[in-house]
C-alpha cells in the first residue's frame, strides 16, 4: 500500500459513504421524481473510483472482488427482461406497470417495474464506468 495519510483514508471513508448514501437515495426517487438508475449508477462510481484513488487498486479489489463485465451483462439482461415481461401480456416493449401494496413495516407501498428496470440500468453504468476508468488505470503504458 502506498504512503498516504490516516486522514486521507478517514474522509475517503466519510464522503464515499455519504456519496453512496446519495446514489441510493437518486435511485429510489427516479421513478416518480428527477434521478433513478442512471444518475444514481454515476455517483455509485465516483464514490468507488473516490475509494480506488485513495487506497491502491488491489486492496480495492480484495475489498470489493467483483467482474465488472459480469455486472454490465447482469444489468442489461435485468432491464431487457423487465421489458419483455409485458409483451407477455399483450404489450408493448418497457410497458410500465404498478399497483399498491400492504407491506407489513411500510405500510401501503407502491411496487412497480420501473424499479428493477432502474436496476438493471444502475449496474450497467456502474459496471461500465468502473470497467473503463479500472482499465484505463492499470494500462502499463
Amino acid at each position: 500500500m502506498r504512503n498516504t495519510p490516516v486522514q486521507l483514508h478517514v474522509i475517503t471513508r466519510i464522503v464515499a459513504f455519504i456519496i453512496l448514501a446519495f446514489s441510493v437515495f437518486l435511485f429510489f426517487a427516479g421513478h416518480n421524481n428527477p434521478g433513478g438508475g442512471f444518475i444514481g449508477g454515476l455517483m455509485s462510481a465516483s464514490a468507488l473510483v473516490l475509494l480506488y484513488l485513495s487506497f491502491d487498486l488491489k486492496t480495492i479489489k480484495r475489498v470489493i472482488p467483483f467482474n465488472y463485465a459480469k455486472v454490465i451483462a447482469s444489468g442489461l439482461l435485468l432491464a431487457i427482461l423487465t421489458g419483455i415481461v409485458g409483451m407477455f401480456f399483450g404489450f408493448p416493449f418497457l410497458t410500465q406497470f404498478f399497483d399498491y401494496f400492504p407491506l407489513p413495516i411500510l405500510g401501503e407501498t407502491e411496487l412497480t417495474t420501473a424499479l428493477p428496470f432502474d436496476l438493471g440500468i444502475y449496474l450497467v453504468v456502474v459496471g461500465f464506468t468502473l470497467l473503463v476508468i479500472l482499465t484505463v488505470a492499470e494500462d502499463d503504458n
